[in-house]
């Protein structure tokens, strides 16, 4: 009976960590594809002079496809959104496979209790990093970065942020790194920002 409960128990948290993860890697691709929860588009605009940036501002441009004067054309930077998605991938994939061997660990019958408590325990941490990361992502975009993913590990982090127009700033740093302490109990010096190329 006892068996059975922890191992309920561990199932419960793999689920929830799971949902969690296919909850933000979903969020993800829909932002990556131009879809912001409650923001609503046109149906049947399909003026191939107009162009639309992300924050919804039309863009005229002329017949030779440039944009008219005074107007500056918007990139299109699906490098840079790739670059997130594949590494929340690969967090994730990494993740699953760690995870998988701590289940496994955890259910051999011929383990002790001692490692099966590891087991466990290093189940729970990888839950909570993922949880943070997430959290970490999601308040970094929401100052107004275009993009994020974060990679905790025991005693460091690393945030990769999307480019900033006029390149990362002091107060740039400052700001996700408050944010990453605030949510991790890190110090400045365990805290490493990287501004994406």
């Amino acid at each position: 009976m006892k068996l059975w409960k922890r191992n309920a128990i561990a199932a419960a948290i793999v689920l929830f960590v799971c949902g969690a993860v296919y909850l933000n890697w979903s969020y993800s691709q829909d932002t990556a594809a131009g879809k912001n929860l409650g923001e609503a588009a046109l149906v049947g605009q399909n003026d191939p002079l107009v162009k639309q940036d992300p924050e919804g501002k039309e863009e005229k441009k002329g017949e030779d496809g440039k944009a008219q004067e005074g107007q500056e054309l918007v990139p299109e930077d699906a490098a840079s959104g790739t670059y997130f998605s594949t590494a929340r991938l690969n967090r994730q994939q990494a993740r699953d496979n760690a995870l998988s061997l701590l289940q496994e660990a955890a259910q051999d019958e011929k383990a002790d209790q001692k490692s099966i408590d590891e087991a466990n325990a290093a189940i729970q941490t990888m839950a909570d990093y993922t949880m943070t990361e997430a959290q970490i992502e999601n308040l970094i975009t929401a100052k107004g970065y275009a993009d994020c993913v974060a990679f905790l590990g025991e005693n460091s982090i690393s945030v990769v942020v999307s480019a900033v127009e006029n390149g990362m700033t002091d107060a740039d740093a400052a700001r996700i790194g408050e944010i990453v302490m605030e949510q991790t109990g890190l110090k400045a010096d365990q805290i490493k920002i990287i501004e994406a190329e």
